[in-house]
Order: C-alpha cells, then sequence, then structure tokens
C-alpha cells in the first residue's frame, strides 16, 4: 500500500481502493442505520468543495466546523480540503464567547453549524466577526444574506461542476507543509492557542500509528468522541477512512451503550472516563446482588486476573487455570463482552491516564484496552500499546519515525514529522513549547521502562509540591478515588501547603441508594450531600481506596461538593480535564477555611 502525503491524497486514495465495496459511513436516520458509499461520499465532498470555490472562498482562507459527529463532519471537512481551504475544529460544547474567539482568532471566512443552537451562537456575536462572511447549516434555515444550508452549499457546487474540470489534480497540489487544520487546544490555562498542524503532521502520524493498530476493510469502529479532538480526528476518523473500516456515528453520546450492541464495532477509541464508568456500573451491579452473585463475582474476576498475569508475560497458562477461566467468561465475562457487541479486537485510550486496575479487568474479561499517548501538538500519537504486546501501566513504545527523551527534570521531549508547525499567531508561545534543537515539550513527567515502554507519572504542572517540599503527583491519586461507587469527580489540591485535600463529587444516585437503606428519606440532593452522615460516609469510602500511600501524599481533609465540574463554569477543558486553578479559584474560601481550621 502506498503512504499518503497530504490529507487529499489519503481521501482520494482510500476512494479509489473501497469505491462501493463496503460503507465507508454508517449513521443513524429516522431510526434506522444508513449506509454512506465512498463514492456517495466522494460526491459530497466534491459538490461541497467546488461550492466553497463558487462562493469565492479562495484557497488558503480557513472556514471553521462547529458541530457534532456525523456523516456532515466528515463531508465539511474534506470539503475544506479538497478546496484548499484549512479548517478550524470548533467544539460544539463551548459556549458563544468561547466560539467567537477561536472564529475571530483564526481568521475563519465561513463556518459550518450543525444546527440552530450552533448558529444561534454566532449570530449573538456575529457583529464581532468581521471576517465572517458564510455561515452553513446542516440543518435548518439561515437568517442572514450569505449563509446557506449545506444542502445549499452542494446545489451551488453541481450548478458550477463544468467550470472545475481540474477538481481532482488541482486539490493534489497540496503540498505536504500547508496547513491543513487548526485545532484550539483546550488549555488548562489561559486563552486556547490554535495549534497549526499541517498534511505532513497528520499524515506521518497516521503512518506510524497504522504500523500499531493493525485495522483493515472489514472492519468498523463506533465514533463517539468529539470529532475535533485530535485523537478522534487522527485515529478514529483520518486512519479508519485510509484503512477501509467502516465509520459508524452513534447518535448521541448518551446511546452508545445501545449503539455498540447495534454496530457490533472491533475497535473503539474511547477516554479513561468510559472505562471507569464501564468498571464501575459493572462493580455496582456485582457487588449490589446477593451474597451468591458476589462470591461468583470474586471468584472470577480473580481467576480471569490470575489468567492475566500469565498472559500478559507471555507465559503458558496450566490447563486447570484455563479451565476455570473459561467459566468465569461464562457466568461473567461474556455479559460485559455482549454489552460492547460480542466483536472488539481491542480497544484504544488516550486523551488521559487509564487506570492499571481497569486496564487489568478489561483485559482479564477478553477486552483488550490498547493505551496511548499523545498531545495535540503532536498530531497526536506519540506512543501506543501494541495489542498483542501490551503492559500495563505504560503507553507502550513510541511509534516510529519519532524521537521521544526524558529531560533532566523528567518532562517528556518529542521530535519528529508529526510535532505542529507552532501555535497560530503566538511565536511566543511557540518558541517556548519548541526549543532550538526541535524538541517540543510536552509538559508531561515520565520514563521507560525495561522494555523501552512509556510510563507517564504526571502532568508538570499538575504536580504538588507541599510546603515540606514533597512531591506528590495528584493524577494516579484521584484516579484510584475515581474507582469508587460514591465518587464522581475528585479534584487533589495542596501545591504550597502543608498538606494536601481532596475536593470530592459524589456520584448522586449511588448515594440515594445508600440514604434510603438508612431511612434518610425526604431530603433535597443538596440537604443530602451536605448531610452529616454522608459526608462522613464519603470520607470513610475515600480512606479506602488510598489505603497504601505515604503520609505525606495522604490528604488531610475531604470537602465534598454537590456541583460537579463543568465546560460551562470553565473547570473541565472540553475533554473533560480539570482546570486546577479554575477549581482552586472558584472553591478559594472554602479552601482557605479548610486550612485555616
Amino acid at each position: 500500500m502506498s503512504y499518503p502525503r497530504t490529507l487529499t491524497e489519503l481521501f482520494l486514495d482510500s476512494v479509489r481502493r473501497y469505491g462501493t465495496k463496503r460503507a465507508a459511513l454508517r449513521h443513524i436516520e429516522d431510526g434506522v442505520w444508513r449506509d454512506i458509499s465512498h463514492q456517495d461520499l466522494a460526491r459530497r465532498v466534491k459538490l461541497t468543495a467546488i461550492g466553497i470555490r463558487d462562493l469565492g472562498i479562495k484557497p488558503g482562507e480557513k472556514i471553521a466546523i462547529l458541530a457534532t459527529n456525523g456523516p456532515d463532519w466528515t463531508v465539511a471537512d474534506f470539503g475544506c480540503l479538497m478546496a484548499g481551504c484549512p479548517n478550524v475544529a470548533v467544539y460544539p460544547t463551548l459556549p458563544a464567547e468561547q466560539v467567537e474567539y477561536i472564529v475571530a482568532h483564526s481568521e475563519s471566512v465561513a463556518i459550518f453549524v450543525d444546527d440552530r443552537e450552533q448558529y444561534d451562537k454566532i449570530a449573538a456575536t456575529r457583529n464581532d466577526l468581521p471576517n465572517l462572511r458564510h455561515v452553513i447549516l446542516f440543518s435548518g434555515e439561515a437568517d442572514t444574506q450569505g449563509d446557506l444550508s449545506l444542502s445549499d452549499l452542494m446545489k451551488k457546487g453541481q450548478a458550477a461542476e463544468g467550470q472545475y474540470p481540474n477538481y481532482e489534480s488541482e486539490a493534489l497540489k497540496a503540498d505536504e507543509n500547508d496547513l491543513a487544520t487548526l485545532i484550539y487546544t483546550s488549555g488548562t490555562t489561559g486563552r486556547p492557542k490554535g495549534v497549526m498542524l499541517t498534511h505532513k503532521n497528520i499524515c506521518s502520524n497516521i503512518v506510524a500509528a497504522v504500523k500499531m493498530i493493525s485495522v483493515g476493510p472489514n472492519e468498523s469502529t463506533l465514533s463517539f468522541l468529539p470529532v475535533c479532538h485530535s485523537l478522534e480526528r487522527t485515529a478514529g476518523h483520518y486512519l479508519m477512512f485510509h484503512r477501509g473500516v467502516t465509520i459508524n456515528y452513534a447518535e448521541t453520546i448518551e446511546t452508545v451503550a445501545r449503539d455498540l450492541i447495534d454496530v457490533a464495532p472491533t475497535v473503539v477509541i474511547a477516554v479513561p472516563r468510559v472505562y471507569e464508568k464501564i468498571f464501575a456500573k459493572v462493580l455496582d451491579q456485582a457487588l449490589s446482588g446477593g451474597a451468591l452473585k458476589r462470591r461468583i463475582f470474586h471468584w472470577a474476576r480473580a481467576t480471569a486476573e490470575a489468567w492475566a498475569d500469565l498472559a500478559l508475560a507471555n507465559l503458558p497458562v496450566p490447563t486447570m487455570l484455563a479451565a476455570k477461566k473459561k467459566i468465569a467468561d461464562r457466568l461473567v465475562f461474556s455479559k460485559l463482552v455482549a454489552r460492547t457487541g460480542g466483536r472488539i479486537k481491542f480497544f484504544v485510550s488516550g486523551a488521559a491516564p487509564l487506570s492499571p486496575e481497569i486496564a487489568k479487568f478489561f483485559f482479564s474479561a477478553g477486552l483488550k484496552i490498547a493505551e496511548g499517548y499523545g498531545l495535540t501538538e503532536t498530531s497526536p500519537v506519540v506512543a501506543v500499546n501494541p495489542a498483542d504486546a501490551i503492559r500495563l501501566g505504560t503507553v507502550g513504545p513510541p511509534i516510529a519515525d519519532i524521537e521521544v527523551t526524558i529531560a533532566d527534570d523528567g518532562e517528556i521531549l518529542v521530535r519528529g514529522p508529526n510535532v505542529m508547525m507552532g501555535y497560530f499567531k503566538d511565536a511566543e508561545a511557540t518558541a517556548e513549547a519548541i526549543d532550538d534543537d526541535g524538541w517540543f515539550h510536552t509538559g508531561d513527567i515520565g520514563n521507560f521502562d525495561e522494555k523501552g515502554y512509556l510510563m507517564i507519572t504526571d502532568r508538570k504542572k499538575d504536580l504538588i509540591v507541599t510546603a515540606g517540599g514533597k512531591n506528590i503527583a495528584p493524577q494516579p491519586i484521584e484516579n484510584r478515588i475515581k474507582l469508587n461507587k460514591f465518587i464522581s469527580n475528585v479534584v487533589m489540591l495542596g501545591d504550597k501547603r502543608r498538606f494536601p485535600i481532596l475536593l470530592v463529587v459524589p456520584e448522586v444516585e449511588n448515594v440515594k441508594i445508600w440514604a434510603g437503606e438508612r431511612n434518610m428519606d425526604g431530603l433535597s440532593d443538596a440537604e443530602l450531600i451536605n448531610h452529616p452522615d454522608t459526608v462522613a460516609k464519603l470520607e470513610r469510602e475515600v480512606m479506602l481506596q488510598l489505603r497504601g500511600l505515604a503520609s505525606y501524599e495522604t490528604p488531610k481533609k475531604v470537602l465534598v461538593t454537590g456541583e460537579d465540574f463543568t465546560i460551562e463554569s470553565g473547570e473541565l477543558t472540553p475533554t473533560m480535564k480539570v482546570k486546577r486553578k479554575v477549581v482552586e479559584a472558584n472553591y478559594s474560601e472554602r479552601i482557605e477555611a479548610a486550612y485555616a481550621d
């Protein structure tokens, strides 16, 4: 197979290779899964690209996409690229003022939007977007002259088709060093930065990742991570299209459980929070049953993990243990496998650290999770576990054709063709991130194990240094706590303080069940969460999860809040990472009181 130099090459090569053999994309329409072939998609993309050109938008001018995953997103994305226009991926969950900043800062001249809800975000700030000439709606009617629907744009493309006889050859003139997309980092501090990724950045990453993530045209994936996120964009979108994997779009994030069963995918890309939720649900269902059910579950888990220890170390499994594992699968794990559709070859996890305990549980159940590591600035993949050689607690060896080294202070540095051009209109931040020798400074702390697999310790900026000079990595501690069914979210704080503390968000539904068993009825959610018995219960649950920590790592106080962290409050990034400084500022009074007490 030839390797694409540009995303336009990738697109046209895949269309030629897979044609009408099988579905390129699938989505739910009127309650039914509909197929879109590569040829059908190519036709829509062509009309969209010519429609863009017919609007007077010139190659090199930027076009934003503010929409959820679906065929229209893919049409808009490839349509922009085939028209020679870099696109700007915008998270649909962002509020209007953040959308305005990205559209204005990127100098986008047009924007694709999902529907009226997203259209209204643009309408609310239109006067502050002097470069924006067109809004193109996937569905719904436009209000402003110059705005139109995607259907109307394609009709314009069809009418002007004869004026572009060299459409494909012109698209193939794209240089590998041309800007392909701007992806704004969600950033845990300050304004988001526009990461400039070239065709070469992304294509080189796809080519290298394919050697580790083996997929082909007889397979399918379920897409539900935002495709504007760099992990889904490269691995779940471009890589899958390049390899002929059918991309099935989940109807909504709420329907993923149902869609997994409907689609029966062979590979799924997700973030650790998804696996955490599945793990917590399985544990809750198993442990809330009768004594016999609990005993069977504990036996099955112990048996499967004993098998996993040998399998992961490539050691022979005794006949008796293999027989027990088959019984454990039948009694317990077959149900979990069935809920994923029953055909999973492997999951991929990225964007945040995955708990080794959860990874081992899934592996024991026969569901491999290939954990990887990367950043938007590296297109994004830096390392990934091969599905046939997983080492739990690591993010795998670095992918081919890049260099990864560990600086004297433990920071992970990356150099290679996948490293971004820089930050758009921010030379100072670019110089801070990429040194004179071309090393990108990731901001993550890590090291290599004896097999050359990369291990991530924590974010450099997240490390807590107590007043006594002790270094604490909060993420592994937070991940342990989130395994508890009574805990929804947690943040450890305490930098430059005498000791660390925790801010805990309870899993309200499970707390209600516990409270009901203790006749604590008639309380509102707020009253229940703040009840002294509830607070004491949550403190006990947290401390149970933290047994074995060093004294200086163990939080001395637990603060409970009924308000979960949100993107709207500024406490979460669009990729669900906690902004510690924002959380600390929002809860400053309670935090100061806790330390003063």
